[in-house]
C-alpha cells in the first residue's frame, strides 16, 4: 500500500525521565494483591495532555506516549513547538518552532492536527507503530510517512487500538467505525454503530487485510502470550472477544468476557492474562445510588475470568493499564499525567 507524507502537531513524547511527584492515588488495586493507598504521577509537560497509550522500547526505556497539545489558538506570526522526532525531554524543549496557524485545540481542529492513540514497539527491529486516528497506521513519530490509509478501497475512519506480534512483526489494529470519526465517538455508542474492523498489517508484504468486519466499537487489541489469538475490546457492548490466529478455531471470533465497564486498550499482564482499561462503569438499569467503587481497570486471566480490578476517585478515567516489572503504568486520554502503581 502506497505511502504518503503528512504534517502533524501532535507529539510522541518520551516521558521516562520527567520529574516524579508523590500525589494521592489515582488508581488502586481493589483486590488484596493490589491494595495501594498512594501512587506516583509522571507529570506531562505544560500544555500537554492525554497520554492515551504507553510503550517501552527494546532497552526498557520509556514510556513513550502520544499526546495532545493543549494550547490557545495561534495568532498570526506566532510560533508553536512541534516534536519532529523522538527526543528525550531536554531535547524536547529545543525542538524547532514552526508556524501552524490552521490547528486549534479540540473540535474541528483535531482532524487537521491529528491524534495519536495506540503505540507499540516491535522490539527486535526497534520500529514504533502508531495508530493515528485520522491519518492511519504510522511509523515512528512527528512528521512521518503513513504506512496504510485504507484497505480494499475503503479508507480508514477511526484508527484506534494496536499491538504487534513480536515474533513476526505483523501489526494488528482496529478501525473503530466506518461511520463516525474519533471526535464523534459518542455517536458510535448512541447509535449502536457496528461498522468497525479488526485489521492486520503484514510486515513482510506491507499489505493490510481485514480479519473481521461489522464489529460494534472495536477498540483495544492485544496478541495473546502464546500468539494463537488476539483479544479485542468492544467499548460497546462492554465485552472482550478473541480472534483465533492458529489452531482448529483459526479465523473464528468468539466472546471471551463480559466486562463491568466500557473498555479502551488491552495489554498483556505478566501471568498469561490481560489488563483491560475501563473508561467508566457499565450503566445499570434503574440504578439510583452512586456506585460503591469507581472501576478503571480489570485483569482477566487467559480464560477471560476477572481476577483483579483497579479503582480510582470519581472522575478519573483510564485508557490503558500497562504492566512492567510488577509496576502498573496508567495512561489516560483526558489527564495531564501518567500514573504508576507498584
Amino acid at each position: 500500500m502506497g505511502r504518503r507524507s503528512f504534517s502533524t502537531t501532535w507529539l510522541v513524547l518520551f516521558v521516562g525521565f520527567l520529574a516524579v511527584s508523590l500525589a494521592p492515588s489515582c488508581a488502586a488495586a481493589e483486590i488484596q494483591t493490589r491494595a495501594t493507598e498512594w501512587s506516583f504521577r509522571l507529570l506531562l509537560l505544560s500544555g500537554v495532555t492525554g497520554a492515551e497509550s504507553l510503550a517501552f522500547d527494546a532497552r526498557g526505556q520509556g514510556p513513550y506516549a502520544g499526546v495532545s497539545i493543549r494550547r490557545p489558538r495561534p495568532q498570526v506570526g506566532r510560533q508553536r513547538r512541534r516534536l519532529d522526532h523522538l527526543r528525550p525531554p531536554r531535547q524536547l524543549q529545543e525542538a524547532p518552532a514552526v508556524h501552524h496557524a490552521r490547528c486549534t485545540v479540540g473540535g474541528d481542529g483535531e482532524p487537521v492536527c491529528g491524534r495519536p492513540l495506540g503505540l507499540v514497539f516491535h522490539r527486535s527491529s526497534g520500529d514504533l507503530y502508531i495508530t493515528e486516528a485520522y491519518k492511519g497506521l504510522v511509523p515512528d513519530g512527528g512528521e512521518a510517512e503513513v504506512l496504510a490509509t485504507g484497505v480494499d478501497g475503503v479508507p480508514f475512519n477511526f484508527v484506534n487500538g494496536i499491538d504487534v506480534d513480536q515474533a513476526t512483526g505483523d501489526v494488528y489494529f482496529t478501525d473503530s467505525s466506518l461511520t463516525y470519526p474519533r471526535r464523534f465517538n459518542t455517536e458510535i455508542m448512541m447509535n449502536a454503530d457496528a461498522t468497525g474492523r479488526l485489521l492486520k498489517y503484514d510486515a513482510g508484504t506491507k499489505q493490510v487485510t481485514v480479519l473481521k468486519d461489522g464489529l460494534p466499537y472495536p477498540n483495544g487489541v492485544a496478541v495473546s502470550h502464546d500468539r494463537t489469538y488476539i483479544v479485542v475490546a468492544h467499548t460497546v457492548p462492554c465485552q472482550a472477544h478473541r480472534y483465533y490466529l492458529e489452531g482448529p478455531k483459526a479465523g473464528q471470533y468468539e466472546l471471551m468476557a463480559d466486562l463491568p465497564g466500557y473498555p479502551d486498550n488491552v495489554r498483556r499482564d505478566g501471568k498469561g492474562g490481560f489488563w483491560v482499561a475501563l473508561n467508566q462503569e457499565k450503566a445499570r438499569p434503574n440504578a439510583t445510588a452512586t456506585p460503591v467503587k469507581h472501576l478503571v481497570g480489570v485483569r482477566l486471566d487467559g480464560h477471560g475470568v476477572e481476577v483483579e480490578e483497579l479503582t480510582a476517585a470519581t472522575g478519573v478515567t483510564l485508557s490503558e493499564v500497562t504492566q512492567r516489572n510488577g509496576t502498573l503504568w496508567l495512561g489516560s486520554v483526558e489527564l495531564d499525567y501518567v500514573g504508576l502503581v507498584a
